[in-house]
């Protein structure tokens, strides 16, 4: 998967890339039709420790997904964003089993009418 990384106000090392990087091919795993991502990195100007923002969109057939994570640093706000797009895409694939297994039923339903 082609994942595209942002950082906002600053410059991200090689190490954290990777680790964006190694992150993101985990979700191919689960769902192997991901087109494309973008991660963006922000630092928030707060006196809060927990000032690093993670912002990632993936591109899926017919579909987009987003997670937004604030933490004290990039690679746990990346796991926690990585996380709750795993759910997102589980999700995704029930709602497209579902579509397509009704969509077969219509099918069959109306090559029987025709008999």
């Amino acid at each position: 998967m082609k994942i595209t990384v942002q950082s906002i106000h600053f410059t991200a090392d090689k190490r954290l890339l990777d680790f964006i990087q190694k992150k993101a091919d985990k979700l191919d795993t689960f769902y192997d039709q991901i087109i494309s991502g973008e991660v963006y990195l922000k630092l928030e100007n707060v006196e809060d420790e927990a000032n690093k923002i993670t912002e990632i969109k993936l591109l899926l057939p017919g579909n987009q997904i987003f997670a937004k994570e604030k933490c004290k640093s990039f690679e746990e706000a990346t796991d926690l964003a990585m996380e709750s797009l795993r759910k997102q895409i589980e999700k995704h694939k029930q709602k497209k089993t579902i579509a397509d297994t009704a969509a077969k039923k219509a099918m069959l339903m109306t090559a029987e009418d025709d008999l």
